[in-house]
């Protein structure tokens, strides 16, 4: 049990997928600019993460090394994803279609998410059991979906001060996300 407690933290908190090891910059800068665009992308994020690193482990241990076809692992790890993405994106467009709408071209690019396929091959890589990568899974996804919620909420409140004009907008974000990285990184010292 305490190890799951040290994996469970170390993933939230110290080796955070975008903070720590810098994988998914790219919907995490983009859809930070408003708290509901930030909270819907971190819920789809933690659903394609969680059943991704699930997936891709099933297939990985079941398939691709019982058929010693271990090379194919990143093409067949990329259609998993693809296909989670395009189930997420049918579900948002037909259920909740105002952030479908607001999520725009970021919900596509899930599937080009460096994080989703390194915390896939990350499970792989370190040989973990089913438990434990569904568990770094989900908190892997809950570090992002932090991460993310709280870049927002920071980002927020930055632009509604006065801002000098060449931090503007993106500028200012990446500043305040290399503080938030600096602040995430004193976790280290936990475990």
């Amino acid at each position: 049990m305490g190890d799951l407690t040290v994996l469970i933290i170390s993933s939230i908190f110290i080796n955070n997928i975008i903070l720590a090891q810098y994988l998914g910059a790219c919907p995490f800068v983009g859809t930070s600019k408003k708290m509901e665009t930030a909270i819907g992308m971190a819920g789809a994020v933690v659903f394609v993460l969680t059943l991704a690193g699930t997936i891709t482990w099933v297939i990985n241990t079941y398939f691709l090394v019982a058929l010693e076809i271990e090379f194919l692992r990143t093409i067949a790890f990329i259609m998993i994803i693809a296909s989670l993405v395009q189930f997420v994106e049918m579900f948002l467009k037909k259920s909740i279609p105002a952030l479908y709408a607001g999520l725009g071209i970021f919900l596509p690019l899930i599937t080009t998410n460096c994080a989703v396929m390194g915390v896939a091959l990350l499970n792989v890589q370190d040989e973990l059991t089913f438990l434990t990568a569904i568990i770094r899974s989900v908190a892997f996804a809950i570090g992002f979906g932090l991460a993310l919620i709280l870049f927002a909420g920071v980002r927020e409140r930055v632009n509604l001060g006065r801002t000098p004009g060449p931090l503007k907008d993106t500028s200012i974000g990446l500043v305040t996300a290399g503080m938030l990285a600096m602040a995430f990184i004193g976790f280290q010292g936990m475990v």
